[in-house]
């Protein structure tokens, strides 16, 4: 049985050993800010506030961190944090050219640069460098985000769409179907774009930026 404090310690190093501040990584996990602050870790009246297994599996998520690693710090056992590694690395304009993807949406080819990757596990995954500005207010030009095409999608997650024609296209999942997909801008002001499956070569998503 873990006890409180190992609990918000292990937190506590996943965050630092993967660039965040504490409230940082809570926001990064979808949470609010404040959630993992010292102030939080107790209530009113002193009792000890536990963080939920949702939170801990999305502050994983969000830093890229192994279950394992994290079982590691609640024993103790710090250890030397996993080596990053590099992935490959495109320009946004270039992600519709031929030759950079298989039919599944996997990178290919020896045309990629590469950038070191911040706990990324998914050994298929890739860094995508925006271009322009037609993704404000999300994303501004020379942010990297990073793509992992083995994860599963859902509502609400940022993604990168290839159609069949080569067009490229970073949105968000408003709702899919098995005949089609429904794609929300970055800017509220522009309408869902709905778009025929027959029409999409790959869908993959964003699981990290550098903002």
């Amino acid at each position: 049985m873990f006890t409180h404090k190992q609990v918000w310690t292990a937190i506590d190093v996943i965050a630092e050993r993967y660039g965040f501040s504490a409230s940082g990584l809570a926001k990064k996990a979808g949470l609010d800010p404040t959630s993992f602050n010292p102030s939080k870790r107790h209530g009113p009246d002193g009792r000890p506030r536990w963080p939920t297994t949702e939170s801990i599996a999305r502050v994983l998520e969000a830093s890229g961190a192994s279950i394992e690693e994290f079982s590691d710090l609640l024993s103790g056992r710090k250890g030397q944090p996993p080596k990053r590694r590099q992935i490959p690395l495109i320009a946004y304009s270039q992600a519709g050219k031929p030759g950079f993807f298989d039919d599944s949406g996997f990178p290919t080819g020896t045309a990629w640069d590469e950038i070191e990757a911040p706990g990324v596990i998914d050994q298929n995954a890739y860094a995508v460098e925006i271009q322009g500005e037609g993704m404000l207010p999300v994303y501004r030009e020379g942010d990297i985000v990073i793509v992992s095409p083995s994860t599963s999608i859902r509502k609400g997650d940022r993604v990168i769409v290839r159609m069949t024609n080569g067009e490229v296209m970073a949105r968000i999942l408003h709702r899919q179907s098995a005949k089609t997909v429904e794609l929300s801008s970055f800017n509220p002001a522009e309408e869902v774009r709905s778009i025929e499956m027959k029409d999409i070569d790959w869908i993959a998503r964003i699981i990290w930026a550098s903002q």
